[in-house]
């Protein structure tokens, strides 16, 4: 089974800036759509953010011009640059396949913003 590894999350203030990476561990995500997905407690998981195989690139509305997400040339990772971070941006991030989820999923990597 292929190992999803999200990090890059911590503690910031409001306004301040993240950037969360994903790896998948012994494989690319070459011919998949991907996205960036979070939860906080007692929620479902959102999609935050998706990008097409050929770069195109989704978001929703709460994040919009905010967070952009990026895929490298050789398809081994999938990224999240995140500025102007709000209290509510904070949940635990998860990545994935969009539209159908084709990979276990990770850990995540905790956000927290601070008011």
């Amino acid at each position: 089974q292929v190992q999803l590894v999200e990090s890059g999350g911590g503690l910031v203030q409001s306004g301040e800036s993240l950037r969360l990476s994903c790896a998948a561990a012994g494989t690319s995500f070459r011919g998949y759509f991907m996205a960036w997905y979070r939860q906080t407690p007692g929620n479902q998981r959102e999609l935050v953010a998706r990008i097409s195989t050929s770069g195109g690139t989704r978001y929703a509305d709460s994040v919009k011009g905010r967070f952009t997400i990026s895929r490298d040339n050789a398809e081994k990772t999938v990224d999240l640059q995140m500025v102007a971070l709000r209290p509510e941006d904070t949940a635990v991030y998860y990545c994935n396949s969009w539209p159908t989820v084709q990979f276990s999923w990770g850990q995540g990597t905790q956000v927290t913003v601070s008011s």
